[in-house]
């Protein structure tokens, strides 16, 4: 089995170790990560300048390809020109805090397994609801169980599976939950301050609301103690208002 690992978090993210230390019995597992943290790039992707590729050890042993782009660089990037064959399975993460809701448009992380159910490639976002510190082996052995139960079959094409876990030991866990991307969106605010030459900035604050749109949410499902899968697609289409739109005479 070949696995491809990326973050958005950057090379160096401890939850990208961890990941990589789960999955490695598994097969081969190739890091393609950014060289520094590319949070909330969302889908972007590197045009005008040239994308920078270094190799990187931990521990004293290679341990993978840095990038200078974004995270869905780093897919496109490791798909059509690093790896000499193509990944089974493509996981970015893990990422300290969750992707639930609307705000897991903005995720980087998310959008590297986009990018990677787009290309044909089965994919996970796996994502832990903490952002001090977490104990990333919960999420990291569910990853592990997860794509052997992948690779047993079942699904008939591939997906992107975006993957929330609560900050709870493993044995504290209530199992998991097929989700669907619910509503929540944080709670936006503008801090305006001044620089030491007087000049006015501002710098984008805010916070997650607890509440969500109903038990089958990501956000959900999180809150009540249980490990939130989503399948994930990149239609865009509203096809509620494709159908109106279809009775319209605008001619």
């Amino acid at each position: 089995m070949r696995i491809l690992a990326t973050n958005d978090d950057g090379i160096y993210a401890p939850g990208l170790e961890a990941l990589v230390e789960a999955l490695a019995p598994l097969g081969e597992v190739v890091v393609v990560a950014p060289n520094r943290e590319r949070s909330a790039t969302a889908h972007a992707i590197t045009l005008h300048e040239p994308l920078r590729v270094e190799k990187v050890s931990r521990n004293g042993a290679f341990f993978g390809h840095a990038v200078s782009g974004t995270p869905v660089d780093c897919v496109k990037l490791a798909v059509v020109s690093l790896l000499e064959q193509r990944p089974d399975f493509i996981v970015s993460g893990i990422n300290p805090g969750t992707n639930v809701g609307t705000n897991a448009i903005y995720s980087g992380t998310v959008s590297a397994a986009l990018e990677g159910a787009m290309n044909g490639i089965t994919s996970l976002a796996v994502s832990i609801d903490s952002v001090e510190e977490p104990d990333y082996s919960p999420a990291a052995a569910f990853t592990r169980r997860f794509i052997e139960r992948l690779a047993s079959g079942g699904l008939a094409r591939a997906t992107a599976f975006n993957v929330n876990l609560p900050d709870l030991p493993a044995d504290r866990i209530k199992g998991v939950r097929f989700t669907h991307q619910g509503r929540l969106m944080f709670r936006e605010e503008f801090h305006q301050r001044t620089d030491p030459q007087r000049r006015v900035y501002y710098w984008l604050g805010g916070e997650l609301p607890v509440a969500d749109d109903g038990a089958d949410a990501d956000s959900t499902a999180v809150l009540d103690g249980y490990i939130a899968v989503t399948p994930l697609h990149c239609d865009l289409t509203d096809y509620a208002a494709l159908e109106q739109l279809k009775s319209w005479s605008l001619e």
